[in-house]
């Protein structure tokens, strides 16, 4: 039979993760023999390459026909999942990550779902958390009122070839998938949700911290923003983060007033610095666990997360060359 599907899982030096993930794939309620498995590494890793191998050696006699594919060249989550549907062979491209478990029936719910006419869908994403979360984990879960993530999104090869896929100046996992999305909006491609097609999304353990790298994601907001003002402030953020901003203008006053001896200006802004940041931290812990552990890293990341975020999506605005803040 024909393969009609192609399913791109881009991947980098996580092969217990993939390996839950083929698990998944491979028991598909799909005939085996109409859909493949790409498998993109991104790290050109032998222990991903040897791990393909034996899956597609247990599952040829299924007819299930699996790929492996070395990234050697432009890197990042846009640059794998591109070099995945470039070589694909069918005409509906479905991508999923590494770190999920697509449903038994996922494939062919987002197939069905795949008309004439529809460039594209989203499926469903669960984040299965059964105690009070962290802040990572509540963050994460915000997955499941996401739309169009590469987690979980079916597009046809035409569509992608449209547009010329995913821009891969999103170095890093965060809005190349919104990018995609938007200009197949801007071009009135029609594209649907639809909540049969489910992927489930464990989320990964996470080192303490973890918020203050990723802020680095902020910069690619600029790039977003740059190419679909729009959209992103009808989508993404109505507005530019005025909270950070008002702390850090704060405790620059602050530091303003001591330095040049006018002790009530520095009072008065260290004051309102603590009472800004101190709030950010509250909600931040909000409905998430009050374990000793993680409000000692809420107040630690609180004093750090304005200035850093700032920092980034300047940096960003400078980088992209776009007014953005």
């Amino acid at each position: 039979m024909k393969i009609s599907v192609s399913v791109v899982v881009p991947t980098f030096k996580r092969p217990d993760l993939l390996n839950r993930c083929l698990e998944a794939l491979t028991t598909q309620c799909f005939d085996p023999t109409a859909y493949e498995i790409l498998i993109v590494d991104d790290a050109a890793c032998d222990d991903t390459q040897l791990l393909v191998e034996h899956w597609s050696r247990c599952v040829q006699e299924r007819g299930h026909t699996l790929r492996y594919i070395p990234v050697l060249s432009a890197h990042g989550p846009a640059a794998a999942r591109n070099a995945g549907w470039q070589v694909a062979q069918g005409e509906c491209i479905a991508f999923t990550d590494d770190d999920c478990i697509p449903t038994p029936d996922w494939l062919a719910a987002g197939v069905a779902a795949l008309v004439e006419g529809v460039a594209g869908i989203s499926g469903q994403i669960v984040v299965p958390l059964d105690h009070p979360p962290t802040d990572y984990e509540r963050n994460a879960a915000h997955l499941e009122h996401a739309k169009f993530v590469t987690a979980n999104c079916f597009y046809r090869r035409a569509a992608l070839a449209e547009v010329g896929g995913f821009d891969e100046r999103f170095t890093a996992a965060w809005r190349e998938d919104s990018d995609l999305f938007f200009t197949l909006l801007e071009r009135n491609a029609k594209c649907k949700h639809v909540p049969e097609a489910v992927v489930y999304h464990p989320v990964r353990p996470a080192r303490w911290g973890i918020s203050l790298k990723q802020q680095r994601k902020s910069m690619f907001n600029a790039l977003l923003y740059k190419k679909h003002p729009a959209l992103y402030r009808q989508r993404i953020q109505a507005a530019p983060p005025w909270r950070y901003y008002g702390i850090i203008t704060a405790l620059l006053l602050a530091l303003v007033g001591a330095l040049s001896g006018l002790w009530l200006l520095a009072l008065v802004a260290a004051c309102g610095w603590l009472l800004l940041t101190t709030y950010f931290c509250l909600q931040r812990l909000h409905t998430t666990s009050h374990a000793p552990r993680h409000v000692t890293e809420m107040i630690v990341t609180s004093l750090l997360i304005p200035p850093l975020a700032v920092y980034w999506r300047l940096y960003g605005a400078f980088k992209f060359r776009v007014l953005f803040l």
